[in-house]
């Protein structure tokens, strides 16, 4: 799902109007994305981002809000020295090369007009964004040392050289007859044909010329017929058009609906396996495309100490517990030395002080026991003894019991924040998991005053089709106070049953329930859950009133009754729809 030459094309088509725009602000929400805020004259402020990430690589306007850092990182404060109200002057791609080149006017720092040109290169993980003037390199997301690349390096004042270029076919200069010429002769599969001869095309792309030939994907040229010929020539005829203004921008979903791939062309090679949808620019597709994993990338970027510390605390509170049911199942042992003491207390007088051992018959069993003794102490204290093991392992056993059942909890509970760290998306989400977390006294020290909560967060809001309000929330301790203050008796309480996830509340005001309701409450409940990339999720619901808080449980620990099960499946789209604007 990386985007290809082709589709960069028509995205810089599209950004053709911003030229003449200036800068107004520069900003890096996080280590690998660029936001540019634009001034233009006709259309007002835009927004482009350009993204580094390997999986979400990409140049495009967006609308998204971003939550920048407190503090701005050194690479943002040299893009807003070097870019900050300069004019863009121009915007180049060679070919259909996966490479974005924006020209800025700018002055210097002695007043001069200078041109600085920042590069957007999309190429998975060698993806970079790099700032150069007069051909040399002023610095880039990511630096590229002889370390980590001996053919092309990226570092501050060395002239930059572009990436090594095969030699192609461009889409845009070569007729279709010019393509099927180049692979006349070609045994190989027609896709990985098409993308090994033709310039910034992706295999999405390939697989859709050789199923509109022939219905099958894996069709190899030299085995097409003739009408399948003319149909590759009409196809590829087709996406010249597209390229030059004629695209069908589609996305291609899974009966999920989550998010698998994209084409500037209609795509018809999954049939009913998978689900498509259209956008009305390429802008508007990538922006809605890569939203949601941009919003994850940027959460386990920013709460990468939080997800590390709790993976250490929840493999070490495992650890824990298996030793302690070593030691448990050694207690089993106990009932030996009770018997033991009472065949010595029955055969006491057969015993004297200095035995070092005796055979006395089982009474529980009718067999003969061989006992060992300390020849220090006398009957009476030898059988003493054995009745102080019995009781110390008797002990021990409830005591590991305990703590076997509070390590378990805390696995759960650790696995709940885990969740909630994966699913923010915010910056004050974050500080209130880790105050949560230092009250806990997982972080050590007091609470920063970055991570002071000066107003509580609100929980996320949605409303049913029915018209209920439906209350999700976001972290552990969002969840007890949304269960047991904001929550009233007669509300429905949801949760995924085993499974980490938010406290649902579908707020009742009295009125009865409807079924599609339930549905869709329990749906967000499997969503904002660790299950939600399953198929199938239980989700638990009950009336608040059968919910309970134990005392000195943790965070977003609760027990219930009277509750019900129903399965569902979460559907990104459904959430999407539901969610209160």
């Amino acid at each position: 799902m990386s985007l290809d030459g082709a589709f960069l094309h028509i995205v810089k088509n599209e950004l053709m109007p911003l030229i003449g725009s200036r800068v107004d602000k520069v900003y890096q929400p996080s280590r690998e994305e660029i936001v540019i805020s634009l001034r233009t004259l006709r259309d007002g402020a835009k927004k482009l981002i350009l993204s580094a990430n390997s999986v979400s690589a990409r140049v495009n306007i967006t609308s998204a809000a971003f939550e920048n850092p407190a503090q701005p990182p050194m690479l943002c404060m040299l893009m807003r020295k070097h870019l900050g109200s300069g004019r863009l002057t121009d915007i180049r791609q060679d070919g259909l090369e996966r490479i974005l080149y924006l020209d800025f006017e700018c002055t210097n720092e002695i007043g001069d007009i200078v041109t600085n040109t920042l590069i957007a290169e999309i190429m998975g993980r060698h993806s970079n964004i790099i700032l150069v003037r007069d051909g040399r390199v002023i610095d880039s997301v990511k630096r590229v040392t002889d370390d980590i690349s001996s053919v092309r390096r990226i570092l501050p004042n060395i002239v930059y050289e572009t990436p090594p270029r095969s030699e192609r076919l461009d889409l845009l200069e070569v007729s279709p007859e010019e393509v099927l010429s180049a692979i006349e002769g070609s045994t190989e599969r027609l896709s990985k044909k098409l993308t090994a001869v033709l310039e910034g095309v992706s295999p999405i792309f390939a697989r859709e010329c050789a199923y509109y030939c022939t219905k099958d994907v894996d069709a190899v040229f030299n085995e097409l017929s003739e009408s399948a010929r003319d149909r590759l020539r009409f196809i590829l005829a087709k996406a010249k058009k597209a390229l030059n203004g004629e695209a069908e921008f589609t996305v291609v979903s899974e009966l999920s609906g989550k998010k698998k791939d994209f084409c500037f062309i209609n795509i018809e090679q999954y049939s009913t396996g998978m689900l498509t949808s259209h956008c009305d620019s390429a802008n508007e597709l990538l922006d809605s495309f890569f939203a949601a994993a941009d919003r994850s990338e940027r959460t386990k970027q920013r709460a990468h100490d939080l997800l590390k510390l709790l993976m250490n605390a929840y493999e070490r509170v495992s650890r824990k517990i298996e030793l302690q049911k070593k030691e448990l199942a050694e207690c089993s042992e106990r009932e030996v030395f009770r018997v033991c003491g009472d065949l010595i207390n029955a055969n006491i007088y057969r015993l004297e002080k200095g035995m070092t051992k005796a055979e006395l018959e089982d009474f529980y069993t009718g067999e003969m026991r061989v006992i060992t003794l300390d020849a220090r102490l006398t009957p009476a204290q030898n059988a003493q003894k054995y009745y102080n093991e019995y009781r110390k392992l008797d002990t021990a056993e409830k005591m590991l019991t305990e703590l076997i059942a509070k390590g378990q909890q805390e696995l759960v509970y650790i696995d709940s924040v885990f969740d909630a760290v994966s699913r923010t998306d915010s910056e004050a989400d974050l500080a209130e998991i880790r105050r949560e977390l230092r009250e806990q006294g997982y972080l050590r020290g007091g609470v920063r005053p970055d991570e002071k909560v000066k107003k509580q967060s609100e929980p996320l809001k949605f409303r049913s089709t029915d018209g209920f309000e439906i209350l999700v929330g976001r972290n552990n301790v969002q969840n007890d106070r949304l269960t047991l203050k904001t929550a009233k008796a007669a509300d429905i309480w949801l949760h995924t049953q085993g499974i980490a996830g938010s406290h649902v509340i579908i707020r009742t005001e009295g009125q009865e329930v409807p079924e599609q309701t339930l549905y869709e409450a329990a749906m967000l409940a499997a969503y904002h859950s660790k299950g939600r990339e399953s198929s199938q999720v239980p989700v638990d619901y009950v009336a608040i009133k059968f919910v309970k808080k134990p005392a000195g449980a943790k965070p977003g620990m609760v027990i219930f009754t009277n509750n019900r099960t129903l399965f569902v499946a979460p559907d990104e789209a459904l959430v999407s729809s539901l969610k209160t604007k």
